[in-house]
């Protein structure tokens, strides 16, 4: 290991697909160490610039010759799960005996020698490593962090802290958490998903099975006792042996049992600001308040509160900390106004956390009504989740759904939007394969004092400003009540 902690591996990193998230975080954390750090994207994007302000060599465009031009060859090449083995770059770092890491073993090496905490579960990683950096930092205390989203306190997705200490979102979708060895590790949640990798939902739990059994000696494991199989993983891991010695388990919830745990008493939402949840600690109760809507929000607060304890942070400033969270990127963001019409943009992408969402929007919507874009991610969820998503989208009054953003997969006959259109019912719903019409589509469907969100985790997040245009062309003016 350098003496600036830049493992020697990294210290010429080249990062294909540098503009993600994970990637994008991993270069920031290489900069700031000092590393030299080179990369490559199919198209600019707005994390670009900053990446090159701070010195980064990066090209728009895959090809071989990004890693030929370079002066001294790349000590790795580093990948994310989406970049194929046809990859041009990727293919001749491999011609040259380059070592090529996965984004995760890169993240690991970057981690060496500091505390970890990690956050998994299906939902509520983002959120819930966002929510425990802000608090720690609350606390005065400076920890490194990776996060897949970016904060709305600094603006970005990863950190070089000054402590000790790294706080980072562990990712089971490829099962590429498997590279790291918590002190502290949160499940939220475990809810099939991700099926195009694991396979099957059995293939799915296990790998939290293993991820729990990496948690280092003398560490604690956190999980929502609400949830049925985060739960029955944590007695499990308890009793067979699957815990190092001295890890120890910590539950929340409203049905958290024991006296280390945090027992939700009560969830109370307060108009325009968040809301309050009710929670007993060791014979002790308190109210938390948690500046992002809704109750899923709040369990998400209480399990970083219980990361920051283990972490050693008072219990008093975590909270002050999480009260302050002003949100992160896409979680629920707030893009902007038109007359009486409010604009968000939201991450949720699976049926559960469609669910949620929307059940906290309702209760900031006020007297208006709940107007969904939603755009699918992936044609295997699409096809997997048709008929829990078109439940989850009946919550809202107006839905319009787009067609299927396939990422990495590649279209699948008669998957696409329709199949969960057609299945919505509670709400008037309307199937948009045009995406380039949905911004008038939706301006159409509007009225004074509606919540209107884009969802989704593919480039629906465009449509928000273009919404916006539509209606402030229209006046700020919306369509009657049909």
């Amino acid at each position: 290991m350098a003496e600036n902690g830049v493992p020697e591996v990294l210290r010429r990193a080249h990062l294909i697909g540098i503009g993600g998230a994970g990637m994008s975080g991993i270069a920031r954390i290489l900069l700031a160490r000092g590393a030299e750090v080179s990369g490559s994207d199919a198209k600019d994007s707005r994390s670009f610039l900053t990446l090159r302000a701070q010195g980064a060599d990066i090209s728009v465009g895959q090809r071989a010759e990004n890693i030929d031009r370079l002066t001294s060859p790349p000590s790795a090449v580093i990948v994310s799960t989406a970049i194929r083995d046809t990859n041009p770059e990727l293919v001749r770092a491999r011609e040259r005996g380059i070592p090529v890491l996965h984004r995760a073993e890169a993240l690991a090496e970057l981690m060496t020698g500091d505390t970890v905490a990690c956050i998994a579960g299906t939902h509520g990683k983002t959120s819930t490593t966002s929510m425990l950096t802000v608090a720690l930092q609350h606390c005065r205390l400076d920890p490194s962090f990776a996060i897949g989203g970016d904060l709305n306190e600094s603006g970005a997705n990863a950190h070089h802290g000054s402590g000790e200490m790294f706080v980072a979102e562990a990712d089971e979708s490829d099962g590429s958490f498997l590279a790291f060895e918590p002190t502290v590790a949160v499940i939220t949640n475990i809810e099939p998903d991700h099926l195009d990798h694991h396979g099957t939902p059995d293939a799915y739990s296990s790998v939290f099975t293993e991820f729990v059994s990496r948690v280092t000696p003398g560490g604690a494991l956190i999980v929502c006792a609400d949830d049925a199989a985060a739960d029955e993983l944590a007695t499990r891991a308890a009793t067979d042996g699957l815990l190092a010695d001295g890890v120890r388990v910590r539950r929340y919830g409203r049905t958290a049992p024991g006296f280390d745990d945090v027992r939700v008493l009560d969830y109370r939402p307060v108009p325009d600001d968040g809301g309050v949840v009710r929670v007993a600690l060791r014979g002790d109760e308190t109210e938390i308040h948690v500046a992002v809507p809704g109750e899923h929000m709040a369990f998400n607060a209480i399990a970083a509160l219980l990361a920051g304890e283990e972490l050693g942070a008072p219990a008093e400033c975590l909270a002050e900390g999480v009260a302050a969270f002003g949100g992160v990127r896409r979680r629920f963001e707030f893009k902007g106004r038109s007359g009486e019409v409010r604009v968000y943009d939201d991450y949720a992408h699976h049926p559960t956390e469609v669910a949620a969402q929307l059940r906290a929007v309702r209760q900031s919507a006020g007297d208006g009504r709940v107007v969904v874009v939603f755009q699918p991610h992936l044609y295997s969820r699409t096809k997997a989740f048709a008929a829990e998503f078109a439940d989850a989208l009946g919550l809202a009054d107006e839905v319009v759904v787009l067609d299927v953003f396939g990422a990495r997969e590649e279209p699948e006959p008669g998957v696409s939007g329709a199949l969960i259109a057609n299945r919505v019912t509670g709400a008037k719903c309307r199937y948009e394969p045009a995406f380039d019409r949905a911004a008038t589509l939706v301006a159409g469907l509007a009225r004074p004092g509606d919540l209107l969100v884009t969802m989704g985790a593919g480039d629906v997040t465009q449509l928000g400003p273009e919404i916006i245009r539509e209606l402030d062309s229209r006046g700020g003016t919306t369509a009657p009540g049909e």
